[in-house]
Formats: structure tokens, sequence, C-alpha cells
């Protein structure tokens, strides 16, 4: 889908702040009246703690022998702003005003005022608790403590920082029984995520500026990851410190992109209740760029451990998605969430055997829906939400007394002058260079407003100085200044400062038009600050950048390419010429938009979006570990146990190239052990032909094999197995028996035919071509070019074979499969447990999609049931073995519902019908060695890490 024509904000967020806080309420009562436990807190993890602490009595660091740091960052006014929004200490003084206590001082923290305005907002509805560093800690010498408010928390000459280290536990938990949540990071630490891998690596690469760009020949790109790392992990370790059951975590922006990932770990078995959301402030690249990345997966992965990654805009979140599949090889799904109170919740639903919450079923959804990413089973929602600005404040302080008489000192200078007005930081990415160069094209493609009209350009300082974009801007202002200016004229006034509050809204008042376009930009909030301003004025035009994540939501501004300067020139010359009835219409959709997609409309849907993750298929309960000691006990009480095995990612890990998929020293082993004993019945049931099983596995004696997904089967040859029939084929020494000799499989030639037909047209793809089962695998594909392929064909396939033939079509990894509907991994088990009704121990393993067959066909005792369970003959068994005419009759099961252990392989946040889980397949295979009595040898079979075998299991 074109991104330019999707709407900037989803279907139903376009409300009013009381509606979604209506919507919220509903939600969460609804969640509470399903069990769903809610603390009624929001943890916000940012960067930045939004206070500047100031040690009020401390020794000085030079007075104690010690060298001060160097400034890290350099910023003598705070983080200088994004917008003169967070400049006045008195717009956040009625709710974070500087506190003097016995210690420590605070003053608000410039920067980050829409997300920071945003966040206090849901203090009205949530408790709330932020989490942040301190930043350069700074210290004043008791005497001095009044200058704190003074400076207004900026480094002043009596000020001086002070390393982390040498702040007293005492002082430290001064700090921490404020308001905030304050992590400590070594100053090493602290710089070298800050000011080396965030602002030297991610910053330039979300802006689509490589390294070569902004740092010397000899930066390494990977130089401050560690640091990046162990930032993230430090935030990780103080979350889960202060974490309650029940709460939301939003975590912000780029500099915290592991801590999702990282903090489910940190809290362990309990990590799959935890709620995270994340919001990326800045644009996001496109994959061709942000796979230049040298920690590209690493990055993913760290930000696949929320259950909500939100962005700014829609391309931001569509260059995700597309990421995610061509850098780590995972699929998209659509799911649909709840957006009002769901008749039947997932939490309400029981998994018929475990007792566990069955995600299988939901009902009452809407068209609310969002973009899911699969990772191993557990759904990974993505999408996105506009961050604004508070336009009630913003609007109070547009009438401040001591803008007025500015604005009139600024029509009297420029008077019978036109004014376009610009504000950027000083930065390579804010596109004031091309800008100018647009404007002098304007005086020199339009010469008669030479004379007429003049710009002035306000580029604040930015976090990190550019002399030499300085200069080529100083050069170029007094270029055109030479060529068009005269005696009693300049047409160009730069002015590189930052400018106070009354003298941003002066100028925002009187301009004529207003002009922002960087060369990137996430959510510029000047164009915001500049519609409301005009409101009591001219109502001016707004000449944005089409690449800022703005541009959509001011649809009714004149969108630019500032690479096109003639472009440009032209949109400021409509924009000069605009009449008074074009102009109010404009600015009157600009406004109703700005005023409604606030920066608290936006926190409250960030909310709503995260309790709507509770609800949808994205989220499941976890599974619970397998224990160990527990199975132990059941293995040992059982006089005959059934073992069901599938091979690719439960005894072998998967591999790129499925034929290296070997099973280690350590599975062989456990296999060899169990098999041995008569008491045990093992079966391997894989999606391998029967050559792959005999090959690795045939040695093995007493073991079971089943081929091609349930295709064909082995039974062991240790007398315990039964079934042989006159469809069987010798194959060696044991005998193989064929599920599809009675069947139809005249429909393959069909398939066939498709398949060929979506090969042709996708390069990369091929046939493979089974005695059950035909697959059209597209894993050497272009991955997005070789999904939209796999859906057409299986649409194609649904809607016209599916329906006149017995089969299915199944969806794999980066596969599509046609098999017969009686031939599946359930019915080889119902048929194993059918013809072995006195087990009183199994243990199933599997871990993709084929495998829940498996678990799904082991439910057999519903919540009702009482006393022992009975299994009708499965079909596999009347095609095969009824070959007399005569009925088989029901069979009464030995098993209790507590002896059964299905077991997922992957993380506990997989949707599976297993009862239990393991991470990995060595965890199965050591689980195995345990109830032998043996342990692991610690050797294994080659394995290259990938997907390509997935396909085949």
């Amino acid at each position: 889908m074109d991104s330019f024509h999707e709407p900037y904000t989803r279907a139903g967020d376009d409300i009013s702040l009381d509606a979604v806080r209506d919507q919220v309420r509903a939600l969460e009562d609804s969640h509470k009246a399903h069990g769903v436990q809610l603390s009624g807190r929001i943890v916000h993890v940012c960067h930045y703690l939004p206070v500047v602490p100031t040690l009020i009595s401390h020794l000085s660091p030079t007075a104690a022998g010690v060298l001060s740091p160097p400034p890290s960052p350099p910023t003598l006014y705070g983080d200088v702003p994004e917008s003169p929004t967070a400049d006045a200490a008195e717009a956040q003084q009625s709710q974070q005003p500087s506190v003097p206590s016995r210690r420590w001082n605070f003053a608000p923290r410039y920067g980050h005022a829409a997300m920071i305005s945003g966040i206090r907002s849901l203090s009205a509805t949530h408790d709330q608790l932020i989490v942040g560093w301190t930043g350069d800690i700074l210290s004043l010498p008791s005497a001095g403590a009044a200058s704190a408010e003074e400076t207004g928390g900026s480094t002043g000459s009596a000020e001086e920082r002070i390393p982390s280290h040498l702040v007293s536990q005492a002082d430290r938990e001064a700090m921490e029984a404020e308001l905030f949540v304050p992590v400590w990071l070594e100053d090493k630490v602290a710089q070298g995520h800050y000011e080396g891998y965030c602002k030297t690596t991610l910053w330039p690469l979300f802006h689509y500026l490589l390294w070569q760009d902004v740092a010397t020949e000899y930066a390494s790109v990977d130089a401050h990851w560690v640091h990046y790392e162990q930032a993230n992990q430090v935030f990780a370790e103080r979350i889960a410190s202060v974490l309650k059951p029940g709460d939301l975590i939003w975590v912000h922006d780029y500099h915290l992109l592991l801590v999702p990932k990282l903090l489910r770990s940190q809290v362990g078995e309990k990590g799959t209740d935890v709620i995270i959301g994340l919001f990326v402030h800045t644009p996001f690249p496109s994959s061709e760029v942000f796979r230049c990345l040298p920690r590209r997966k690493e990055i993913l992965e760290g930000m696949l451990g929320a259950n909500l990654v939100c962005f700014q805009t829609y391309s931001y979140s569509r260059h995700f998605t597309s990421t995610c599949v061509r850098v780590c090889g995972y699929e998209t799904t659509t799911r649909s969430l709840p957006s009002s109170i769901p008749a039947i919740t997932s939490s309400a639903l029981t998994h018929p055997v475990s007792g566990h919450p069955d995600h299988s079923q939901s009902s009452n959804f809407s068209d609310n829906k969002y973009i899911g990413i699969d990772v191993q089973g557990h759904i990974v929602s993505v999408s996105h939400c506009p961050v604004g600005i508070d336009a009630d404040r913003v609007a109070r302080d547009t009438l401040r007394p001591g803008i007025q008489p500015k604005s009139e000192s600024l029509r009297a200078l420029y008077a019978g002058k036109k004014i376009i007005v610009g504000r950027d930081k000083l930065d390579v990415v804010k596109g004031v260079l091309q800008k100018l160069r647009a404007f002098e094209k304007l005086l020199r493609d339009y010469p008669e407003w030479q004379g007429q009209v003049v710009m002035i350009q306000v580029t604040s300082p930015s976090l990190t100085d550019s002399p030499k974009l300085e200069r080529q801007i100083s050069e170029l202002v007094a270029h055109i200044n030479g060529e068009y200016g005269s005696l009693d004229f300049i047409p160009v006034h730069h002015y590189h400062q930052t400018l106070k509050k009354d003298e941003f809204y002066a100028l925002l008042s009187v301009a004529d038009l207003a002009v922002i376009t960087p060369l990137r930009d996430g959510m510029n909030t000047t164009s915001m600050e500049f519609v409301i301003a005009q409101e009591r004025t001219e109502r001016s035009p707004l000449v944005l950048s089409e690449f800022m994540g703005i541009s959509q939501h001011l649809g009714q501004a004149l969108h630019v390419n500032p690479w096109d300067l003639g472009d440009v020139a032209a949109a400021m010359n409509a924009g000069l010429l605009m009449s008074s009835t074009s102009k109010a219409a404009r600015h009157a959709a600009l406004h109703k938009v700005v005023t409604t997609h606030t920066s608290h409309t936006w926190a409250a849907l960030l909310v709503k979006m995260l309790l709507s993750q509770i609800n949808g298929q994205t989220t499941a309960r976890g599974t619970p570990y397998l224990p160990k000691e527990h199975i132990k006990d059941k293995y040992d009480g059982a006089s005959k146990r059934l073992f069901l095995f599938d091979y690719d990612g439960t005894l072998t890990p998967i591999v790129k190239t499925p034929a290296m998929a070997v099973p280690s020293l350590d599975a062989l082993n456990a296999l060899t052990k169990l098999t041995s004993d008569p008491r045990n019945i093992v079966y391997i049931v894989s999606g391998r032909d029967q050559a792959f099983l005999e090959a690795h596995l045939g040695h093995i004696k007493h073991l079971g094999m089943s081929a091609e997904h349930g295709g064909f089967i082995r039974d062991p040859s240790n007398g315990n197995g039964k079934g042989k029939s006159t469809a069987a084929a010798d194959d060696g020494d044991e005998t193989w028996v064929n599920f599809t000799a009675q069947l139809d499989m005249g429909w393959m030639d069909e398939v066939a035919e498709i398949f060929r037909y979506y090969t042709e047209r996708t390069t990369g793809s091929h046939i493979e071509v089974k005695k059950s089962s035909i697959t059209w695998h597209y894993r050497a594909s272009d991955p997005e070019w070789g999904l939209f392929q796999c859906r057409q064909c299986q649409d194609l396939l649904e809607n016209n074979l599916a329906h006149k033939r017995p089969i299915e079509v199944l969806v794999g990894k980066k596969n599509l499969e046609v098999r017969p509907l009686a031939i599946n991994k359930g019915e080889i088990v119902k048929r194993i447990l059918y013809l072995n009704p006195d087990a009183e121990f199994i243990f199933c393993a599997g871990d993709d999609k084929t495998d829940e067959d498996m678990f799904r066909a082991l439910h057999i005792f519903s919540p009702d049931t009482t006393g022992k369970a009975r299994l009708a003959p499965p079909l596999s068994v009347t095609l095969v073995d009824n070959n007399h005419g005569l009925t088989q009759p029901d069979v009464e099961l030995a098993i209790a519902s507590d002896a059964i252990f299905t077991t997922a392989v992957g993380p506990s946040t997989k949707r599976t019908l297993a009862s239990w889980h393991v991470t990995t397949p060595e965890e199965v295979v050591g689980h195995m060695l345990h109830l032998v009595g043996e342990t692991s040898q610690g050797a294994g079979g080659v394995v290259v890490a990938g997907e390509e075998a997935k396909s085949y299991m």
C-alpha cells in the first residue's frame, strides 16, 4: 500500500480526549471482570529524567582531589529544546516545581516537552512512575542553594559536574525518595551510550545518514556497542526492581531499544505476564538503510521483546515490518483487536488439558487492526500514533503580555515587507542550507519579490556543534545578501541563538509564511506552534517538507521536496500570494488537527493501544516451563510410556541447509536409552521423508518413525508396535505403512500446475514433490514478494480447488503445502494412542504449526470429563487396518490427564496448545537424558543459523 495515501491516524483515534479516556476505562473494566490483574499504574521509561538534579550539599570534586570529568554532553542550557514550549520553567512549575530538599534541588529539564506533557497528563487517570537516567550530576554548595532556582537548572559558574561514583548512597537514596526512579550509570557507560552509540550510530542511521557522513574515517560504527548494551541492561534491572504485577510499561525512543527483551529476561518466567510498549519518536529508515547497521539483528530482537512497537507514522511502521521480514526472516500477520468491551476474552477461555488460557478463539473483534510480527509464535503488534503538542498551553503562551510589544516592533522594523520565518536546529538534517538556496531561487526566478520579502532564519544550537555547517550557512547568507541586498535592505537575517519564549511567539505571529523543510525529521513541533500562534493574526500558510513525520498530519500545508529548490521556491511564491479566503480555509483545517491530536490525546491512545494487546491474539499468557523432577516422577511411576518427537527444531536445531540437520550425540544417546527400555514406545513424527529418517535414525533399534507429516509410518520392531497391514510395502528390514495407498491422489497434478505457474513468476522459489504432499518453497525469494505470491497462490487454491478435493492448504515457514485431509501428525498420534491404550505416560514435543495437530490430538480430556477417557478409532486406523469390513471399537485409555506432557519448543509467550514449554532443542534432549539417568556429553552435530529446514518439518 502506498504510505503517502495511508491515513495519518488509525480509525477510531480521531476522537476527543474524554472519549479516549472512556475507552480506556471500558477496557480496564473488561479486563478486571475477566480476572486480568491491572495495577492502575503506568511505568514510563525515558532516557533522561524530566528534571535536572543538583546536589545541594557535596564536597566539590576539585576539593576532594578528583578532577571533574569533561562535559558530557556540553550543554550550558540543559538540553536545547526542540521548541520554546519547553523554554519556560513556569509552564511546568505547577506540575514539577524546583523543589529544594535537604540534599537535592530539581529544576525542569529542557527538551522533549511534548512527550513529558503527554506523560504528565496521564496522572489524571493513572498512577505514574518515570524511570530515567539522572544525566550529569551537578553539585551546588549549600550556601548557594537559592541560586539553583535562579539558573533554572542550567550549569552556572557555581555548579560543577561530579562523577556519578562520588554520589554517596545516602544521596542516591534521598533522590529515590522523590517523585522519580533514577537510573545510575557509570560516567564511561553513560558517555559511550549517549554520545557514542546513540548520537554517532543510531541517530544518523535513523535520519538516513550513514556514518561516513557524520564521523571521521577512523570512527568505528561498533565502537560504543558494549556501552549501549550495558546501559540498556542497567535500565532493565532498574525497571525490574520497581515493577509490580499488572503494571503497563512504555519504553520511549531509540536510546533504549534493547530494554523490552532484556526486561523480559530480567523478570524471568514472570516476564510473559509483563505488558510492554515501545514508542520510537525518531523516523525509522527503510530496510535497505537499516540493514547497513552491524548490530541490526540485536537491535530488532530487542525491540521485538515488546508486545507493541509504535511509531509516529504509518510509513515508519511499514519500514520496521519490512526490516523484520528481510533481516530476521520473520513473517507478518494481521490481527484484529477489540476496541470495545468484548463478549469473550482470551483470558476467559481455558485450555482443555492444562487449564491454561486458550487463545485459539476470540469473539466480538472490530476492525481495529494491527500488523503483527510472528516471532517464533509470539506476535508483536506494530502500529503508529502521532505525537502532538500541548495545544492549550501553547495557546495560553501566545497571550503572554511580552509578546505584543515585540510583535509591533517586528512589524515596524519590516514595514511593507513580507516576512518568511524559519526556525531549526543547527543540524545537517534540518535542511537549512537547502532552504536558503530555495529562497535565493525565489528571488532569482520571481524578481518581483526582490526588496519586498525578508527571511528571518533562526538556528538554535544543537547538542553537538557543527562549525563546518555554521560556516557554510554564514557564507551562503552573505552571498544572498550581497547579491540581492543593498545599503538599506538585507533580504536574509540569520540568528544563531536560542530564542526566548516571547521572542519566538512574536516572530511566529507576524510571519506571512513559515518554511520548515528538514531533509528528514520525526515530529517537528514548530509547525504546530505556528498554526496556533497564527490563530489571532493573519492565519498565514505553512510550507512543510514531505520528509517530516508531521507532514501527513498537516495535510493543508504546502508540501514540498526540500531537495527540489524550484519546488520550494514555487511554494514560497504561492504562499506569499495566497488569498485571504484560501488562507483561512487551510488554517481552519490545520488548527482543528493540531488542537485535536494533542500530546494528551497521544498519551491516552498509547494506554488504550497497550490495553488492547492484553485481549488480542497478539498476547498469550506464558506456558509454564517443563519441570524435570515432576516429569521424572510421572515417568518412574508408569508401567508403559509413550514418546512422540518432532525432528527439526525439536531434536535438532533449525539449520540453513536441510541436509545438515544431523542429530547430536546427546540426541542419539537419549533415543537409544529410551528405546532400549521395553516399557517405552518412541516415535519420531516428522515432515522429513523416509529416506532421510532411515539414513540418520534407522540404526536405532525399536524406534518408530512417521514420515511426511503422517503419510507413512514404521512401527517399532520390539513387539509393542501393531498395525501392520497388507497396504504395507517392505522397505529394508522394517515395514513402512503408506496411508495414501487408498486415497485419491489425483489432485497432485492440478496443484503442481498451479505451483509451476507461481514458480515461473517468483525468482528463487521451487517445488518439492513428496509421496503424500506437494510443497512450494519461496525461502530464497525476495521475502515480501515471496509472501505476496504465497498469499495469492493460497487464495487461488482455497477458492478454486480445496472445496472440490479432499485436501487442505497449509501455510508454513516460507512455504505453502497441500496434503490430503486425512493425513497429518494429529491422525498419526491418534493411531499410536489407539493401538497403545494402556500407556500411562505420554510425552509429546514439537515446535511449529504442524505439531499443533499432535497437541490437539492429545486433548482427550474435556473439563467435564470424569473417570477414564475413551478414544474412537481414528481415520488412520480405519483406512488401513479395517481390511475385512469390520468396525473397530472404541478403546478405554489408561492415561490420566496429569500424565500427558505436551511440550512446545520456543519462548513461553508462544501461542500454542501445548501445556508446557522448553526453550531449545537441547533442553528437550536434556530432559530425556534426565529421565534415563544420563548427562550431556557436550557434543553435537554442526549447526548453522537459519530456518531453511523449517519447511521440511
